[in-house]
């Protein structure tokens, strides 16, 4: 993780002190396209920039051990998400907490961190 896309590959943040930083009680919102290879999540070294020892999944499963209250707002049209595997994946791991970056999906995001 990073604070400035300029300076990605000089100042990373270790994912580990930032999952300690925070109290359980924070809500944690991925916003993004989920649409990827789903290798990109399921294997060690699937990152695109970078070898990362762990599968994408199992941090996205620590993140949600540690916050129960957690979401994905995904920009790609809903209509598509039965065609991508990466997308299933994603909310899957999840439990269906994935909704469309629309001002519905918005608002039922914003519910499902509220419940």
């Amino acid at each position: 993780m990073w604070k400035d896309n300029r300076r990605r590959h000089n100042e990373k943040l270790l994912t580990w002190d930032v999952l300690h930083k925070y109290p359980h009680d924070y809500k944690v919102i991925f916003i993004g396209d989920a649409t990827m290879s789903p290798y990109e999540i399921s294997y060690p070294g699937g990152s695109v920039e970078h070898w990362n020892e762990e599968p994408g999944a199992v941090w996205l499963d620590r993140v949600t051990q540690i916050y129960q209250h957690c979401v994905w707002l995904n920009p790609a049209a809903q209509k598509h998400w039965d065609y991508t595997p990466s997308i299933a994946l994603i909310s899957q791991i999840l439990n269906g907490r994935m909704y469309p970056l629309t001002l519905s999906g918005l608002d039922d995001a914003m519910k499902a961190l509220n419940r």
